[in-house]
């Protein structure tokens, strides 16, 4: 636990940093998302290629704070897991508790 303490204190825990594995499903998944945009791009005026890359932007935004939403649920949900867990009348029988 103390070394999960002190990389966290130093910075060196960053969920939200994902590395992808080459060959993986997510990096098939964006390098098909850039494909396709690059094509769209490429078919588009200026003017709607701004448009496209706001809606791009929004969309980010959107990916970012779902995933920060998801990520502190997630975590709040292993809380009560373990305060569960920590529970002394738990319904262990081998305690007598229900």
């Amino acid at each position: 636990m103390r070394t999960t303490l002190e990389d966290l204190y130093y910075g060196n825990i960053t969920p939200n940093e994902q590395r992808m594995a080459p060959g993986s499903e997510l990096k098939r998944a964006v390098d098909r998302v850039a494909s396709y945009e690059k094509q769209l791009t490429e078919q588009l005026e200026e003017a709607e290629q701004e448009t496209l890359t706001k809606l791009i932007r929004s969309q980010h935004e959107i990916n970012s704070i779902t995933a920060t939403k998801n990520f502190i649920l997630g975590f709040r949900l292993g809380v009560r897991i373990m305060a569960e867990c920590m529970n002394d009348n738990d319904g262990d029988i081998r305690t007598g508790g229900e």
